[in-house]
C-alpha cells in the first residue's frame, strides 16, 4: 500500500471544540500505531479530507512521524476552497499551519461552498488516489460522518483490493487508560 485516506469523525461530534482536549493525543497516538506497520511495509502517502477534527490529528501524526520516517508525504484535499472561513481565529490558525507543513494542497473545487455534490467529487477522488483507508469511527457509539466512508470503503474492499483499517473507541480509551495507570504508578 503506498497511498492511505485517513479520515474519521469532525471534533464536534465527539463533543471537542479545541484543541486543548485531553482526548485529542490518545486519538493521535492511536493513528500513529497503526501507521507505524503500514509504513514499514511501504506507505508513502497520507491523505485526508482536512476537515477539523480526525483529518487534521491524522496530519499532525504524520508530520511527527517523518523523523523517523522522511519518506513519508502528508496531502490534504478538500471539497471546495477556502473550507477554513466560517471557523474560529484559533481553528483557522492551527488548519493553515498544518496547510505550510504539507506535500500537497487542494481543493476538488476551487469554488467556495456550493453543494454536495463537491464532498461527493472529492470522496470520489480520495477513494480514487488511495489504496486503502484508516477510519477512525465506532458504530455502536451512534452514527455521524463517517458512516459514509465505511460504507464507500467497504463496498470498494469488496469489488477491489482495497484495505480497510478502523480504530473504534476501545482501543483509544485503552491508550488513555494505560497512560492514567502509568501516572499513577508514577505518583506511588
Amino acid at each position: 500500500m503506498k497511498n492511505l485516506l485517513v479520515t474519521g469523525y469532525r471534533a464536534h461530534e465527539l463533543g471537542i471544540y479545541n484543541n486543548k482536549h485531553l482526548g485529542i493525543p490518545y486519538i493521535r497516538q492511536a493513528i500513529t500505531n497503526r501507521l507505524l506497520p503500514l509504513l514499514e511495509d511501504g506507505l508513502e502517502w497520507i491523505i485526508t479530507p482536512g476537515q477539523y477534527g480526525v483529518d487534521l490529528w491524522a496530519i499532525e501524526a504524520a508530520i511527527a512521524l517523518r523523523e523517523n520516517y522522511p519518506q513519508l508525504k502528508c496531502s490534504i484535499i478538500t471539497a471546495f476552497c477556502n473550507q477554513e472561513e466560517k471557523w474560529n481565529e484559533e481553528k483557522q490558525s492551527y488548519y493553515r499551519e498544518l496547510l505550510g507543513q504539507v506535500d500537497y494542497y487542494a481543493a476538488v473545487s476551487k469554488e467556495p461552498y456550493a453543494g454536495s455534490w463537491q464532498f461527493i467529487a472529492r470522496d470520489e477522488l480520495l477513494f480514487r488516489k488511495t489504496d486503502g483507508i484508516l477510519l477512525v469511527y465506532d458504530e455502536d457509539a451512534g452514527e455521524a460522518s463517517p458512516k459514509y466512508f465505511k460504507q464507500r470503503a467497504q463496498k470498494k474492499q469488496a469489488s477491489e483490493n482495497y484495505e480497510y483499517f478502523s480504530i473504534g473507541s476501545e482501543e483509544i480509551q485503552f491508550l488513555a487508560d494505560e497512560d492514567h495507570s502509568s501516572y499513577e504508578e508514577f505518583l506511588e
